[in-house]
């Protein structure tokens, strides 16, 4: 069992009288980093979770001590340098992936908390009845029709399960970006080191503004599966084209097809837009992705930079 200890609890220093307590998994993460950063700035207090998500009387432990008002799991595998990894490490992602995050919602749901999961829209390809360029987006009701990858089955394994916990907010991210452009995880960072690149539109997560929306819907308990991407879609070249805009004029790139990049990937990857309107309709002032990445991300990324 833990023990509390300064180590484990890691919360601002300014006597904050929120009645808030985020506890959060995925310290090492992205999302998790932010998430604590997100808190700090705000007044939030917050706790990494110290317990390992597959041992469950460490997570017993966390929220004994801790005292949680809710729960965010940012943790998980994706893959390093990207989702191929888990074509071949198929127990470890469906430790981190599958177990883990039931064994977390189980024991949120014995001590009475509000777990908000961080999955992924990755679980969808285009079809005839959602064709590519259409605007017609996969809503939350709407059955997965991709898993060759892994990583994607694993990811519509949990979601499905996790259906049947009534505490449970499902947050489906897609292609997360942010303004740190310099993040490896960031997909813009990865598409700028990319040789070539496809040019489909797809449904992005802008992540500056989408998590501070992540924090009010576990103020509000809001449960269930949500779309969390900005509505609307983007394709590969206009990102870039936007990259080369704000950030480096003497960028290039060039396109290939999906036959030429399945011929240097393990694993498949899907293409799909998302639809956003429940999130719109309980968010309404939620930018359209393009307009996201132009604000949030580009021009966020300009100002910040000049002034260094």
């Amino acid at each position: 069992h833990l023990r509390a200890s300064p180590e484990l609890v890691d919360v601002p220093t300014n006597n904050s009288k929120s009645p808030y307590r985020f506890l959060i998994y995925g310290r090492t993460g992205w999302i998790g980093g932010l998430l604590a950063k997100l808190c700090a700035e705000s007044g939030i207090p917050f706790i990494y979770g110290m317990g390992r998500l597959e041992h469950r009387a460490q997570l017993d432990a966390d929220m004994r001590i801790t005292k949680p008002t809710h729960v965010f799991n940012a943790a998980g595998v994706t893959g390093v340098p990207n989702v191929d990894w888990c074509e071949i490490h198929k127990l470890e992602t469906i430790r981190a992936n599958v177990v883990g995050a039931l064994n977390l919602a189980e024991a949120c749901q014995r001590h009475g908390l509000l777990l908000v999961n961080f999955g992924s829209g990755c679980i969808y390809d285009y079809d005839e009845a959602h064709p590519l360029g259409s605007g017609i987006g996969f809503t939350e009701d709407e059955k997965p029709n991709f898993d060759n990858s892994f990583y994607s089955k694993t990811k519509a394994m949990l979601e499905e399960l996790l259906k049947h916990f009534e505490n449970v907010c499902t947050l489906r991210v897609r292609m997360p970006a942010s303004s740190d452009l310099s993040n490896r995880r960031n997909i813009i960072q990865k598409m700028t080191m990319y040789e070539k690149v496809i040019d489909i539109p797809n449904s992005m997560t802008v992540l500056d503004e989408m998590l501070p929306i992540a924090m009010e819907m576990a103020k509000k308990n809001l449960r269930g599966v949500w779309n969390f991407t900005n509505p609307g879609s983007v394709s590969h070249n206009e990102v870039l084209e936007m990259y080369k805009t704000y950030v480096d004029p003497s960028f290039k790139w060039s396109n290939f097809s999906m036959d030429e990049q399945a011929r240097v990937l393990s694993a498949a990857r899907c293409n799909n837009e998302l639809d956003a309107s429940k999130l719109k309709a309980h968010f309404p002032d939620l930018l359209p992705i393009k307009e996201s990445l132009k604000v949030h991300v580009f021009q966020s990324q300009k100002l910040r930079k000049s002034k260094l």
